[in-house]
């Protein structure tokens, strides 16, 4: 049975917490940061030192130049002044020049050293976070590529597409907010504890509005928590219709699909819009609500503050410097609801990163994998094999039959009978159970997967092109192919005459799934691929099936070569190719009904006759025979081992030991 069958696929998508704030989820995503912690480090201090010169900036024009230059005041000696009005006067004496011009050339160089170390600061915390996500993206694609074929039968592509690219993006904003938020909060506490020491009840206003704020800062997180979890639905849901769409585009436009499915796409994106309108409304409301805090906060500053230097308590200068303190108490309680909306996304985000680099769902691999030889004889065996893809009904049920060294075996039978299950599970592109497939008498689960892979070269009907040229597209850039090699096999099956009229021959390149090329062509560039891997076993999966008829005899030499000295199994519909075949098994319902040589199967009259009649017969004629196909389930077909014996002593009364014109692999 296939493990895969008890997942819960839905969760892929479903079963996110969603939290606002995950404090599990930043710090595994701080591991990806830690080969750049000496940058990281680098970009926290620049930041604290620029936040250090925002505040003394309004200590300047606050402390030194209204109640130093200005209007002196003896009673502002005891404020503190961080050593600005000695510097001044140090500026003054050593450029002679008046008081207030000091304090102007050191305000500019507190501004201009607050702009070069907050742009040194971005810089690093940018290359940091991309070094980061760069690492980060591989690893997940990494794990994308080594998830089996059961995960992308059931998770739709599109959506996985989304947390490479969308999902990823989204981490770097969360992470160089985080580093912004950092330059928002020093100057924050600075301020505090600068405005506590000038006068308490001054600060006592501004903290009546800190808590207002932080609950504003709370309603607003609840409200746009649900808010950004729909709009990466609706941006998932956009990106897997797209992906859909485009892949099946000559369907589309064959069908005249284009304005329905420009329709369908209107709604998915309508409702993206209306989720995105809802999130600028509510950062529209929450901005403004805080801007008008602020405000209020100054101007009670200015009614208290003002009362309070008339009554000569505070110093003017103290009042102004208040009012400067104040925007950076409030500034960055404002930030951090405004980088809630960034946490927002990146959180969901995250959460499906890991989601998906956390799913458990690997092909099993022997502990101890069994050695296979530099060469096999390529002996396969199916005994009493059941599987399902699911917990539904199996699709093969008992299956057994055993194809000898070099033989050509034929499957044959109705769409969904379980044919290319066969391939797909000899190949293991799922798990099974143990002692049911069988290469060279050794169990196929104990042999690692990419070790039997390069034992058996498969052909499907929808051969798949890479971007790339011919010759990469034959050698799948693997470095024991030579160009020579592949271009040996390209003649071989005949591909080299029309590789060679290409404007840049081998070199020429393809585009996406070579859509430049014939059906023909590309099947000929399949095997031009597989005989440069040089398999001991060969799989044709329906390889013929939408190839006309003067292409046809060509493929058809090409097969002959391909297939000579190695055991191959070939799915076809067409009678010539099987007919070459030694022998024939047919599958129906997922059981083995019938086998035999061609002639032996037609003098049968069962159901390969039947199927073989089909081919020749007008409609009436052909609904007749469809309607003798059995339904129920028939015994399968099952073969001693002495039986077994007897038929390969009758076929292979000598061993087969084909020349290989390419030499080992």
């Amino acid at each position: 049975m296939n493990d895969s069958s008890a997942k819960n696929y839905s969760a892929f998508d479903l079963e996110l917490t969603h939290q606002a704030v995950n404090f599990r989820l930043f710090a595994r995503l701080l591991g990806w940061l830690r080969p750049y912690y000496l940058t990281l480090f680098t970009s926290i201090t620049l930041v604290i030192t620029a936040a250090a010169t925002m505040v003394l900036m309004p200590v300047i024009t606050g402390r030194v130049i209204i109640d130093t230059i200005l209007l002196p005041n003896p009673d502002s000696n005891n404020l503190p002044d961080y050593g600005l009005i000695a510097a001044t006067n140090w500026v003054q004496g050593w450029l002679d020049v008046e008081a207030l011009i000091a304090a102007g050339i050191i305000y500019i160089i507190l501004v201009l050293a607050q702009a070069f170390l907050m742009f040194a600061h971005q810089l690093t915390l940018a290359s940091c976070a991309l070094k980061a996500l760069r690492d980060l993206r591989l690893d997940l694609f990494a794990s994308l590529e080594r998830k089996p074929a059961s995960f992308y039968d059931n998770v739709a592509v599109g959506r996985v597409m989304t947390r490479v690219t969308n999902d990823v993006e989204n981490l770097f904003a969360l992470l160089t907010g985080f580093g912004m938020l950092a330059g928002e909060f020093v100057p924050f506490f600075l301020a505090l504890f600068l405005m506590l020491h000038i006068s308490a009840e001054l600060t006592g206003i501004v903290l009546i509005v800190l808590p207002i704020a932080a609950f504003a800062t709370y309603l607003f997180r609840r409200a746009m928590s649900r808010i950004f979890r729909l709009i990466r639905d609706s941006v998932s849901a956009l990106n897997q219709y797209m992906q859909e769409d485009l892949s099946g585009i000559d369907i589309v436009q064959l069908s005249g699909r284009e304005e329905m499915n420009i329709e369908q796409y209107r709604e998915l994106n309508q409702e993206n819009r209306k989720q995105e309108y809802r999130a600028i409304d509510f950062e529209t409301v929450y901005d403004n609500f805080n801007n008008s805090l602020a405000s209020l906060a100054i101007a009670g500053i200015i009614w208290y503050g003002g009362g309070a230097v008339l009554q000569n308590e505070i110093t003017l200068g103290a009042m102004v410097l208040f009012t400067q303190l104040v925007n950076m108490m409030i500034t960055p309680i404002v930030a951090l609801g405004q980088q809630f909306n960034t946490l927002f996304r990146s959180m969901a985000s995250g959460e499906r990163i890991f989601q998906a680099l956390d799913w458990e769902e690997q092909l099993h691999e022997p502990e101890n994998p069994i050695q296979l030889p530099e060469r096999i004889s390529g002996e396969v065996e199916f005994k009493n094999l059941t599987f399902s893809y699911s917990n539904d009904e199996p699709v093969l049920k008992d299956v057994s039959f055993k194809i000898a060294p070099g033989e050509k075996l034929a499957v044959v039978g109705p769409t969904g009978s379980g044919k290319s299950t066969i391939i797909r599970l000899l190949v293991r592109f799922y798990d099974f159970d143990n002692d049911m497939i069988f290469l060279d008498s050794h169990d196929v689960n104990q042999i690692h997967s990419k070790d039997l892979r390069n034992r058996v070269g498969v052909v499907l009907q929808d051969f798949h092109i890479f971007s790339g040229t011919i010759r990469e597209n034959i050698t799948l850039n693997n470095p024991d192919i030579s160009n020579e090699r592949a271009e040996w096999a390209a003649r071989v099956v005949n591909a080299d005459q029309f590789i060679r009229k290409l404007p840049d021959g081998y070199d020429s390149e393809l585009g996406e799934r070579g859509r430049s090329l014939s059906q023909g062509q590309r099947q000929l560039l399949a095997f031009a691929r597989v005989l440069a891997a040089d398999p001991e076993i060969l799989i044709l999966d329906e390889a013929t099936a939408s190839i006309d008829t003067p292409t046809e005899l060509i493929i058809q030499d090409a097969l002959h070569k391909l297939t000579e000295g190695r055991t191959s199994i070939i799915i076809a519909h067409r009678l010539q190719t099987i007919r070459e075949c030694d022998r024939i098994l047919v599958i129906h319902h997922g059981l083995v009904r019938e086998i035999g040589t061609h002639k032996e199967l037609i003098e049968k009259q069962g159901i390969y006759y039947t199927l073989h009649e089909l081919q020749f017969q007008d409609g009436s004629v052909a609904e007749e025979l469809i309607g003798k196909l059995p339904e129920e389930e028939e015994v399968p077909v099952t073969w001693s081992e002495d039986e077994q014996a007897e038929v390969d002593r009758e076929k292979y009364e000598e061993p087969i030991d084909a020349p290989n014109p390419i030499g080992p692999r």
